[in-house]
């Protein structure tokens, strides 16, 4: 009589657990755009959150330590102007990521079919991929040290780009031969993982090497579910968790590198679909409790987060649990990295837990308006032209200035004004 061998693995036993009510977050208009994101994002710090609004691009930033600091020199208020101003795009943007390892470096991607890699400190367009994807971009994920960038399009092609070289480098048509939205992510191995559609509308995954595309390395159906699968790689453990748009659970794999190479795990399971989900990075984890993983689910009103865990019965760090991870800081800078340098993230231990730096602001490096040096070579006359602008500027900027100082002067006599009427009513009183 046979005996069925059971795969030996730490993460065999990993279980879900949504927190209790008065850790969830109440009253939240989570957006209703059709857009197949994850209208969520979160680090150690805070969760941002799309929200419902006219005209769209509105979101709710929350602190998670839910102790709310009120500055002594201004309330809280909402943030209306940025501090800088990306265009470039022609249509609505859908995907933003940042580059694992060089400071500042965004990506974007919109409906006009085009990716712009920018430096936010500067906000300067380093490049523009504008002729490689005939039809919407449906994800965008760069590669561990982001040399290399996987995208997935309406086309149904799944590209791997070089950014700097403009090249794609390999691709692979109908990876999943349905018409609906595909996604990739990049493995610790270099492998691609991927979620789609079959021809008959079934739910399906994949996971693919680069290095020879004509057969997949595992293809795997799922389910005959609408919604589109999010997949949430963590490169420590080697796990992917599957969200759909609207399914009320998420599955969890393992990859490995012995067949069938994607191992089903287990599923969580709730009673609410879910609209939305973030993905807390690994050092945002409480390690003295085994967690693994935590997630932010959206409802329609709220945000609910959800814990996974590997039991353990000692209270003692476990190493195998928690390699060394991503850390905040980057190994590179935007210009290193667009001159073809390349490093692996700089990588932090969690033993003793991780306290996110009290201040990190963005540096954003702005050209004076009234700083205009003169360019260099043959100094030429001004033009006429030249003239009415720059003294047009000037006196625009001190018109300004003297509205914004007779604005004070107003705010001054009402307040000494309101001071004076409640001493009359404290005198009355008395």
């Amino acid at each position: 009589m046979s005996r069925r061998v059971v795969r030996q693995s730490k993460f065999r036993h990993v279980f879900g657990q949504a927190a209790k009510a008065d850790q969830a977050y109440e009253d939240i208009r989570v957006s209703k755009v059709t857009w197949d994101s994850s209208f969520c994002a979160v680090n150690p710090k805070f969760l941002a959150i799309i929200v419902e609004a006219g005209g769209g691009g509105a979101f709710i930033v929350l602190p998670l330590a839910k102790v709310w600091q009120i500055p002594d020199y201004t309330p809280m208020r909402n943030i209306t102007e940025p501090i800088i101003t990306l265009e470039g795009h022609s249509k609505r943007v859908g995907i933003l990521s940042w580059h694992p390892t060089a400071r500042n470096v965004l990506l974007s991607a919109g409906g006009d079919n085009v990716i712009i890699i920018w430096n936010v400190g500067t906000g300067e367009v380093l490049l523009s991929l504008d002729d490689m994807h005939p039809d919407v971009i449906h994800s965008v994920c760069w590669n561990s040290n982001g040399s290399l960038l996987a995208t997935t399009c309406k086309d149904k092609t799944l590209r791997i780009i070089d950014p700097r070289k403009g090249q794609v480098v390999a691709e692979r048509f109908a990876a999943h031969e349905g018409m609906r939205p595909m996604r990739a992510v990049f493995t610790r191995q270099g492998h691609i993982f991927t979620t789609g559609f079959t021809r008959m509308s079934q739910r399906e995954l994949g996971l693919w090497d680069p290095n020879n595309f004509e057969e997949p390395v595992a293809l795997q159906e799922m389910d005959t579910s609408n919604g589109v699968l999010l997949p949430f790689y963590d490169p420590d453990s080697s796990i992917v968790y599957l969200c759909g748009k609207g399914d009320s659970s998420i599955r969890y794999f393992e990859i490995t590198d012995e067949p069938p190479f994607v191992h089903y795990l287990n599923t969580f399971s709730s009673k609410e679909p879910q609209r939305g989900m973030g993905f807390m990075p690994k050092r945002g984890l409480d390690v003295s409790k085994c967690e693994i993983a935590r997630f932010y689910k959206l409802h329609e009103r709220k945000c609910e987060p959800i814990i996974m865990t590997v039991p353990r019965k000692s209270d003692l760090f476990q190493d195998d649990l928690y390699p060394d991870t991503p850390g905040p800081e980057p190994a590179l800078e935007a210009d290193e990295w667009l001159s073809g340098q390349d490093a692996e993230p700089v990588l932090i231990s969690l033993r003793d837990g991780y306290v996110p730096p009290k201040h990190r602001e963005l540096r954003v490096t702005k050209r004076n308006i009234l700083d205009v040096r003169p360019p260099s070579g043959p100094r030429r006359s001004q033009s006429a032209s030249d003239a009415p602008l720059s003294q047009h500027t000037l006196e625009t900027l001190l018109e300004e200035i003297k509205a914004l100082r007779e604005r004070v002067q107003a705010q001054e006599q009402r307040i000494t004004a309101l001071e004076n009427m409640l001493c009359e009513l404290v005198d009355c009183t008395d």
